[in-house]
């Protein structure tokens, strides 16, 4: 690949990264202002009609307003460019507000889950008819803005984040239009509460999942998918000239931003700018990686030279 060729392939992945970025934002945006306007609607529709399941609706949906309004603020933090304190930028804001996210979830499925207890207890007067209204409204909204947030990256977890949110919102609302049938055709009103505990623990899982993800990043894991020996076995047959790829680490800053460090060995060192091309294409066209640092090791290290063997056996 020439030069100017591995230039304009790279502005082409820049600027299909930045289109990313910003599509990102305006759908975050997007969720932000419908979440808000339903969580109003359920807060008083549940107030009114006495409702547990959706009172516990629009408390989620006050931390998903929270967590999208968090979503933002991260999308566009990360797209501030580096200086000279935070030399990778801010990109990881993103995992940061998948990370606090899914703690916020584990929260909220505790406050539900003891008012869903309590209800057992102390059962209360329940409006279903008014209750079946604010629910359907709520299911409809939460896939409109479910649908909105769908196909981002498997990697993305701020958008991951949102949209475990919003998945969240929705099961909520189905288990309160669930519950407000019952109420409504058979009288249960125990119903209500033990749809809003049986949601509370379908949350808990996502979260869980969310939480362990964004926790492997931020522990620089290798990106879910990727299998290192893959990667050193196509590194290592890129070109003719390298003889091994060893020391290689791979994680991810945030989403779509996959980083990797190795060492080559070479047959032959004068060939340094060729295998290092064919590293650098590798790694972009076959894993994504677009940022790579490439140490080219020595040959043969001289006895008398202190330190230079040392990088290969640490």
């Amino acid at each position: 690949m020439n030069h100017a060729h591995r230039h304009d392939h790279t502005h082409h992945h820049e600027h299909t990264y930045e289109s990313g970025v910003h599509s990102r934002e305006r759908k975050l945006l997007f969720a932000l202002a419908l979440t808000a306007v339903m969580m109003v609607a359920e807060a008083v529709g549940g107030w009114w009609a006495g409702s547990l399941a959706l009172l516990a609706d629009a408390g989620h949906m006050l931390v998903d307003a929270t967590a999208l309004l968090l979503a933002l603020f991260a999308a566009r933090m990360a797209r501030r460019p580096a200086d000279a304190r935070r030399t990778y930028g801010y990109g990881r804001m993103e995992v940061l507000a998948g990370f606090v996210n899914a703690l916020t979830q584990f929260v909220l499925v505790g406050l539900i889950a003891y008012e869903a207890i309590e209800r057992f207890f102390k059962p209360v007067q329940i409006l279903s008819g008014v209750m079946l209204g604010v629910a359907v409204i709520g299911l409809l909204v939460n896939l409109v803005v479910l649908r909105s947030l769908h196909g981002h990256e498997h990697d993305d977890v701020n958008i991951g984040a949102a949209s475990l949110h919003v998945m969240g919102d929705l099961l909520g609302s189905i288990g309160a239009v669930l519950a407000a049938l019952v109420v409504r055709w058979l009288g249960w009103n125990w119903a209500d509460p033990a749809l809003s505990l049986l949601v509370s623990l379908l949350i808990l899982y996502s979260a869980w999942q969310l939480l362990r993800r964004s926790t492997h990043i931020l522990l620089e894991g290798v990106p879910e998918g990727m299998d290192t020996s893959e990667v050193e076995n196509a590194l290592r047959s890129a070109d003719a000239s390298i003889r091994d790829v060893h020391h290689l680490h791979i994680w991810q800053l945030a989403s779509g931003s996959r980083m990797a460090t190795l060492h080559l060995d070479l047959h032959d060192r004068n060939d340094g700018a060729r295998a290092l091309a064919a590293v650098n294409r590798t790694l972009l066209e076959r894993f994504g990686i677009r940022h790579a640092t490439v140490q080219i090791d020595p040959g043969h290290c001289p006895d008398d030279v202190p330190g230079c063997n040392a990088h290969r056996h640490h």
